[in-house]
């Protein structure tokens, strides 16, 4: 667990006892429903539980090579554990609600966006925003294309393959995906809203967990060919932007710096917050443009971009197999991907997500990105179920840094999702 090469081989060892001490205590107790109530018993049991998932996905051969390793594991095996009565349902209740109501996703993505966009050379900022539309429009084609041509091989029709599979699938998720979807639809189509919905939710479900393998799988992709990955660039890269990663690089970080850049991505949650009661639009899709534009135009001193990007490179260190663990729990049900599994339902899901691979790699290698980070931003961050599916992807993918450009896959993509809906309804009429 530590790596500093002051520390004596003794205090490892004397560490890492402490450390499973520590682990100990913390799942005893919360076997024996003795957890603590509030941030202090969620984070505590997410830790642990993450660190343990972590680890052992990382040394399962298999998992760790073709799967995305501990992400994966740290998802399913949550979901898992603390859904099958293992451990007492109180503490999933507790983990959900930190998860949820706690604002711990939005603490988290708004750290990862500030931090990265800030960290970012403002050249490859410009041009990667001009660009980077047209790349989710080629994956958005490519995967109603592939689920309609399978789904009507299959027999389930072009149309309703795409309708009930395709466009909930590319749609940014439950809450700003499916749930509008299903208004929308319900009110100019045959279906009921609990039809519509027993077709989408399963759709999302098993895309996301697709999503999340196909991550691990793009790379390990790019280890075996590494002219298609940037290894989290997402443009094409040059001297200027390395030599300016390795300046920030090269820059020690405080414990002052750390909290500066705490404070800095929660002001601009807050921003996008209020921005967002006054403008029709996701707080995450605003706070990115915002922040964006504030890089763009210089208006914050280097030193501050350099906390702000300090913070992201702690948070994604120590809080993201607990985030993984409250996606887990909060948003995986297990249960719900299972029932769904039969072949026809699978192989329309698994080509939709295809689709929005091939389709983005293709167009992002023709915009100048690279494909492999291409396919993961605005493939499978459109495919996967929102925010939370976002980190899971990028953290399969070992490319945490290009959350900014998942969040405007999600946001702004899923929007345009619900645009194109509308419009194919309307025309149909």
């Amino acid at each position: 667990m530590f790596t500093n090469d002051v520390i004596t081989i003794k205090d490892k060892r004397t560490i890492n006892i402490i450390f499973a001490l520590s682990a100990a205590v913390i799942l005893f107790a919360t076997i024996q429903n003795k957890m603590p109530p509030g941030i202090i018993g969620a984070i505590g049991v997410m830790t642990v539980v993450g660190y343990i998932l972590n680890v052992l996905g990382n040394k399962t051969p298999i998992v760790s090579q073709f799967f995305g390793g501990g992400a994966i594991v740290i998802i399913f095996g949550s979901s898992y554990i603390f859904h099958s009565g293992i451990i007492p349902h109180e503490t999933a209740g507790t983990i959900t609600t930190f998860v949820k109501d706690g604002g711990f996703l939005s603490f988290f993505i708004a750290s990862l966006v500030t931090g990265s966009i800030l960290g970012m050379d403002t050249n490859v900022l410009k041009k990667a925003a001009l660009k980077y539309i047209p790349v989710i429009l080629g994956g958005v084609i490519c995967a109603f294309l592939f689920a309609g041509l399978v789904g009507s091989v299959l027999g389930e029709g072009f149309f309703e393959s795409v309708m009930l599979i395709a466009l909930p699938i590319m749609g940014g998720g439950m809450g700003a995906g499916a749930v509008p979807l299903v208004e929308i639809m319900s009110g100019n189509s045959s279906m009921s809203a609990e039809m519509l919905m027993s077709k989408m939710v399963p759709a999302l479900a098993i895309g996301n967990a697709i999503a999340i393998v196909m991550a691990g799988l793009l790379d390990k992709l790019g280890k075996f060919y590494p002219s298609l990955t940037g290894n989290g660039q997402l443009m094409r890269s040059t001297g200027e932007v390395q030599s300016e990663d390795e300046e920030k690089q090269e820059q020690p970080i405080s414990i002052n710096i750390l909290g500066i850049g705490a404070l800095l991505a929660i002001t601009m949650y807050f921003v996008g917050t209020m921005l967002s009661s006054v403008i029709n639009m996701h707080t995450y899709a605003l706070m990115i443009i915002f922040v964006a534009l504030v890089k763009v135009m210089g208006f914050i001193p280097r030193e501050l971009e350099k906390a702000a990007h300090g913070w992201y490179q702690f948070v994604v260190d120590n809080l993201t197999p607990a985030l993984l663990v409250g996606i887990g729990v909060a948003y995986t049900d297990l249960n719900q991907i299972i029932a769904s599994l039969n072949l026809v339902y699978f192989l329309m899901v698994f080509a939709t997500v295809l689709g929005a691979i091939i389709g983005t790699a293709i167009v992002g290698r023709l915009m100048g990105f690279h494909p492999i980070e291409a396919a993961l931003t605005a493939g499978l961050c459109m495919a996967n179920m929102g925010g939370t599916g976002d980190v899971a992807v990028l953290a399969a993918s070992k490319r945490m840094e290009l959350m900014p450009f998942a969040q405007i896959s999600s946001r702004i993509g899923g929007a345009f999702m619900l645009i194109l809906a509308t419009l194919i309804l309307e025309m149909l009429k």
